[in-house]
């Protein structure tokens, strides 16, 4: 088959960062989906992956996480799904990843893809609904679909992949009066566009933006990038006994500031329930079939914003490099071999 890969980490200027491979198709485990990929995306995990891992002499680093397909085959003890189906997921962190013509996939992490996209505009949401929704309900335990109270949530970085989804799921399914952050023309009308009830400009300082639109404090923050830049507003930002949620690497991340407050510091990363095989496992399934229903009943929309072509290595090095550049908003997809 057909694959994008590397063997050897190299800046994404380098013709061999990303190369065009033959490999063989993979072997479905017993609860594996093989997956016919039509469309990816690119998120920022792939460039942070691309950047950190040596591969094996010989053995390609296949990358690639988000992916739209058909079911291909089923493993022995799939019950979800058949082959035929249309499906949506984020993969695995511990897997060859869905930058190929066929990808094998734990039916738990998979949710049948909305009927109302393209394979390309549904490619475009499951890691960054995944993150959203697991940062919103779990990590922060915000109720779902209570729609009354005056709490409030400033999403740092809101017109990045992550930040996209969330503002529409928490600004459609929740109470809280949400506050993206953006720093350009472009990023704010995309902000707005995803349902942000305001937006301000994380080049200011934070505190003095919530209190130019009369919400000096917030009970929750979804710190989607540079948190460790952003602490000291944050801390001002949050009320007391609020609490934050964050998704970023920051080298080192000093919490002693948050105690005055009470406030709670809570760490998400989507890939956690398929690298540890946690007994909800199968939550990222329901998760996304859920995303699946929202969609197609007009509640939650693609956050597609360019298509760079077929998935070749050439395109994905493009789309590495827009990534790379901080300066992308909402998701890039790249469709069909």
């Amino acid at each position: 088959m057909k694959a994008v890969g590397f063997h050897t980490s190299l800046p994404i200027g380098d013709p061999q960062a990303l190369v065009d491979l033959a490999q063989p198709r993979p072997v479905p485990r017993p609860r594996d989906l093989l997956v016919r990929v039509q469309a990816v995306s690119v998120n920022p995990v792939d460039v942070k992956v691309r950047g950190r891992v040596t591969p094996a002499p010989g053995a390609p680093h296949i990358l690639g996480y988000d992916a739209a397909g058909l079911v291909e085959a089923v493993g022995p003890e799939v019950r979800l799904f058949k082959p035929g189906d249309a499906v949506f997921y984020a993969g695995a962190l511990d897997r060859p990843g869905t930058n190929a013509e066929f990808h094998a996939v734990d039916e738990r992490l998979v949710g049948p893809a909305p009927r109302t996209l393209t394979p390309s505009q549904a490619a475009a949401l499951p890691l960054t609904a995944l993150t959203a929704w697991e940062l919103l309900f779990d990590r922060l335990r915000v109720p779902y679909g209570a729609m009354a109270g005056g709490d409030a949530l400033l999403i740092i970085n809101g017109a990045g992949g992550v930040g996209s989804i969330l503002t529409q799921i928490a600004a459609r399914l929740t109470g809280l009066t949400v506050i993206a952050t953006a720093s350009r023309p472009e990023t704010e009308a995309w902000c707005q566009a995803m349902g942000a009830h305001h937006v301000i400009d994380h080049r200011k300082p934070i505190d003095r933006e919530l209190a130019r639109i009369g919400l000096p404090q917030v009970r929750y923050v979804a710190s989607l990038s540079g948190s460790d830049q952003h602490r000291d507003a944050i801390v001002a930002a949050l009320a007391p006994q609020g609490a934050l949620a964050l998704i970023d690497d920051p080298e080192t991340f000093d919490i002693v500031p948050f105690k005055r407050k009470s406030l709670s510091v809570h760490w998400e990363l989507m890939f956690t329930r398929s690298l540890f095989g946690t007994p909800d496992m199968d939550q990222q399934h329901r998760i996304l079939t859920e995303v699946s229903r929202l969609v197609d009943a007009g509640l939650l929309r693609s956050t597609l914003r360019e298509e760079m072509g077929a998935i070749t290595a050439e395109a994905l090095r493009r789309a590495h490099a827009a990534q790379e550049s901080g300066r992308s908003i909402g998701k890039t997809v790249l469709a069909g071999f």
